[in-house]
């Protein structure tokens, strides 16, 4: 789904607009920020698409969803026989981009090793394949990425690096999490609902006042992505009429602004590894499709899929095994669970979790220290 423009009338994307066109009319490297799903990459597509570079190729590289063991051959290739399965000499994604732009997405979560050789490549624009004992040689591309996480307090915590920061950070464009731009949701909304109606050949449907003052409303954990792929649902479930209140999800019932007393502060939304927990514990939904899917697709982040597991083995005192059971996955299904976790640096230490009371025996400890103390008075 390709847009042309970023579609709002928020003064939030007015100044994006601004920011894309003084992008594209250089060559200079662009660091975008935002939450996961406020549209990164289709910031840097527009800026692609709008620059010099825009009739050669826009390559993107996931740098969370591919192992970092794979990574560096992905970006610079490999020669043959460099690595088991390499069995012939295999260009690199960095090269295939040459004379066009390089989209590093989710820049934040590679690994030392690897940012010294991103950094490398980023000071003389040279490459050389893993394995291959040739010289090196030089590719002229463009060089967009992007980061939910704050890069500033991750070269604070050494866990990036400071030169490679600024190597990248020559043009910043922060984009703003949905909520915080709510006029945009209503031509958003539309948009997508009238992309999907002619994907799946069926009319465009209205939408009841009630509907759009609670999409309004809402406070969007998913942004720009929760919002499209709501309207794909509701495009392949609709039969005829408005769209109304009562087709909204149930997540959406209780989101209403000005319904909460003045005096009270309204609760803070829950966090995406909350709402995968319940979906799981209490819906009997499965990991593989309620966290996995989404993982995959970057619709959640890593630090989301930690926090899921330290949830979980709080609960399960530390036990993976009974933690398959909590998130609905089979017995056979052990070591997948593992080295998916594994893979994804996801697999916490079961040794903080064992002297962990579980819920109940916390809540009885707090009810005898009550009486305990209800005796001596």
């Amino acid at each position: 789904m390709t847009l042309s423009r970023w579609i709002g009338c928020s003064q939030a994307t007015i100044q994006i607009e601004e920011d894309v066109e003084c992008a594209a009319r250089s060559d200079a490297k662009v660091l975008l920020s935002g939450e996961s799903g406020v549209g990164k990459e289709v910031v840097a597509r527009l800026i692609h698409e709008r620059s010099a570079r825009s009739r050669q190729p826009l390559v993107t590289i996931n740098c969370a969803g591919i192992p970092d063991t794979l990574l560096a051959s992905e970006l610079f290739g490999h020669a043959r026989g460099s690595f088991t399965d390499a069995h012939r000499d295999r260009m690199g994604l960095l090269e295939q981009a040459n004379r066009g732009t390089v989209f590093l997405d989710e820049v934040g979560e590679m690994t030392p090793s690897l940012q010294a050789l991103v950094l490398r490549f980023l000071e003389n624009g040279e490459i050389q394949p893993v394995g291959s004992m040739q010289r090196l040689s030089k590719v002229d591309v463009r060089v967009i990425a992007a980061t939910n996480r704050l890069l500033l307090d991750r070269v604070a915590q050494k866990e990036f690096r400071e030169d490679l920061y600024y190597r990248l950070n020559v043009i910043h464009i922060e984009i703003p999490p949905l909520r915080s731009r709510i006029d945009d949701v209503p031509l958003l909304f539309d948009h997508f609902l009238q992309h999907y109606a002619g994907r799946h050949q069926v009319q465009m449907p209205s939408v009841s006042d009630e509907a759009r003052s609670r999409l309004m409303a809402y406070h969007w954990p998913g942004n720009v992505r929760e919002l499209k792929n709501l309207a794909e649902r509701l495009i392949v479930r609709w039969r005829s009429g408005e769209i109304t209140l009562a087709q909204l999800p149930s997540e959406m019932s209780a989101s209403s602004r000005g319904t909460q007393p003045a005096a009270k502060a309204a609760p803070a939304p829950p966090t995406r590894a909350e709402l995968m927990f319940d979906s799981m514990t209490q819906n009997h939904e499965s990991f593989w499709y309620v966290v996995h899917g989404p993982f995959m697709a970057r619709d959640i982040t890593r630090e989301d899929l930690r926090s899921l597991v330290r949830h979980g083995l709080t609960a399960t005192r530390g036990s993976y095994k009974a933690l398959l059971l909590m998130f609905n996955m089979p017995a056979e299904d052990y070591k997948r669970f593992l080295n998916f976790l594994r893979k994804h640096h996801s697999h916490l230490s079961i040794h903080e979790f064992r002297g962990l009371p579980t819920p109940a025996e916390r809540r009885v400890k707090s009810a005898a220290r009550e009486g305990s103390s209800v005796t001596m008075a």
